[in-house]
This record gives structure tokens, sequence and C-alpha cells, in this order.
């Protein structure tokens, strides 16, 4: 994926200098993106989850891309394997954790993953890993980066969609 047609995101417009500042800021977005949810827990349709565990969910991706990225840093070219996203969702019972809890966790691993970006120098962006899901690919360190912003991005937009939000607003 270097496009999301859903939420617009487009990998190419994130360089890899843009990216700690965009991890950084996280923490801020998902905070005002809950501020004034009533009901932080509730699904909006069965298989649609809650403004919570989305927060739970991208907590939870920023803490894997981190050790994504250290893997990458360590091997060549690792498979990296699936986090499971729906069945840590059940397990870690998301929609039961606290919320200034999971928000707090959510700015600290942004804060950790944006400060390994930063350290970065172009070489090692371009170190690469391997993703088997959809189908097999090898994907740089940049792309996780790109990929992780867009987590991100995306979900915010979910969560505003289950607030009853307009799309728009990004």
């Amino acid at each position: 994926m270097d496009r999301c047609d859903e939420c617009l995101f487009v990998y190419a417009n994130v360089p890899g200098e843009a990216l700690p500042a965009l991890l950084r800021g996280l923490g801020g977005r998902f905070t005002t993106a809950l501020t004034g949810v009533a009901d932080l827990r509730r699904r909006p349709a069965e298989a649609v989850w809650s403004p919570l565990e989305y927060t739970c969910h991208v907590r939870d991706v920023l803490r894997v891309q981190g050790e994504r990225l250290a893997l990458a840093l360590r091997l060549d070219e690792p498979e990296f394997l699936p986090m499971g996203r729906d069945e840590r969702a059940v397990a870690d019972r998301y929609n039961e954790q606290e919320p200034a809890t999971v928000l707090a966790e959510l700015a600290a691993a942004a804060d950790d993953l944006a400060a390994r970006f930063a350290a970065l120098d172009p070489a090692q962006l371009t170190r690469t890993g391997v993703y088997p899901w959809p189908q097999r690919q090898v994907r740089t360190v940049l792309w996780l980066g790109q990929h992780t912003v867009h987590e991100g991005e995306h979900h915010l937009l979910d969560i505003r969609r289950a607030n009853g939000a307009p799309a728009s607003g990004r």
C-alpha cells in the first residue's frame, strides 16, 4: 500500500525527516479526538471498534512498529510477524481499559518511536523488512514509518466517524 483511498493518505508525501514530528503529534491528536466523545466504549456498529478500541490499537501499533524498526536495524530483511490486531483487542480487553492511561501510553509510545526515527540516518531509512500480509512485500524502514503515521491518521478518521462527525476535517 502506498496510498489509502479511504483516508486519502499518500505515503510519498511523508519524507523521512517529517516522521518524528508527525509521530510525536499523534499523542495530542488522539487526546483531542477523544475529548467530547460521549461514550468512548460505544461501538457504532457490530464490526466497528469503539473510539477507545481504536486508540488502544494505535498505541499497540506504535509499540509493535518500534519492535519492527529495531529488528530491521539489527537484521538484514527480517520477516515481521503479524501483530494479531483482532486477537489483541480481545485478549487485552481494549474496551475495558482506562482512557487516560491509554492516551498517556499512546503519547509515550509515539514519543519513543519519534525519537528512534529522529536518530536514523538516510541509509538506515533504506533498510528493509518483509511484511508477509496480505501478500509478501519487502518494505523499507521509511515505509514502516510512513505506514505508522498512516495508521494514526486513518484511525483518527475512524474515531471521528464513530462519533458521528463528518469524515472531512483531517
